[in-house]
């Protein structure tokens, strides 16, 4: 739950460009990776990733562009992308425009309960890390390198002169 405003707008800037970061390395190809028949694609995650932000954040009085989940079979990987990088500034400024420390006690009806708004921030950035994780999975599995965050990834360890832990 956030009840600064400021103290939001500190992660989103960091987990946003985590998200992007991710992003970066999709290929349209790595796009239809599954880890199972019935399981969500990569381009699948990272495109509700995207279309969320709006979706979450419209409940709650905002008028944030998103866009249409249907149409995540036709997207490439810089389109992803591009419409994440969009949407979020576009949320950072409407927000910023909007709301103040004491708009985040606020209520909504999001998903059949009542979420203050500070909440409703803290489960928009937390779901975005939870998909960046299942990500990661099938990011390796379609042989690209995952980005590390919050700490090197199994590659990056020897850009510091270390050998990955076991």
């Amino acid at each position: 739950m956030y009840y600064k405003i400021q103290d939001f707008f500190n992660d989103w800037d960091m987990e946003s460009k985590a998200t992007l970061k991710y992003f970066n390395v999709l290929t349209d190809k790595s796009l239809n990776q599954k880890v199972y028949q019935e399981g969500r694609t990569l381009g699948f995650l990272a495109w509700h990733i995207t279309g969320t932000i709006g979706e979450m954040m419209n409940r709650c009085g905002l008028n944030i562009e998103t866009v249409e989940e249907n149409g995540k079979n036709s997207v490439s990987a810089k389109a992803i992308h591009d419409e994440y990088k969009k949407i979020s500034d576009s949320f950072v400024n409407e927000l910023k425009s909007k709301w103040k420390d004491d708009t985040l006690l606020i209520e909504d009806d999001m998903y059949g309960e009542k979420w203050k708004r500070g909440s409703t921030l803290y489960s928009l950035i937390t779901h975005q890390i939870h998909h960046r994780g299942q990500m990661s999975v099938l990011m390796r599995q379609a042989g690209l390198k995952v980005p590390g965050f919050y700490g090197p990834s199994k590659e990056e360890w020897a850009q510091f002169g270390m050998q990955a832990p076991a």
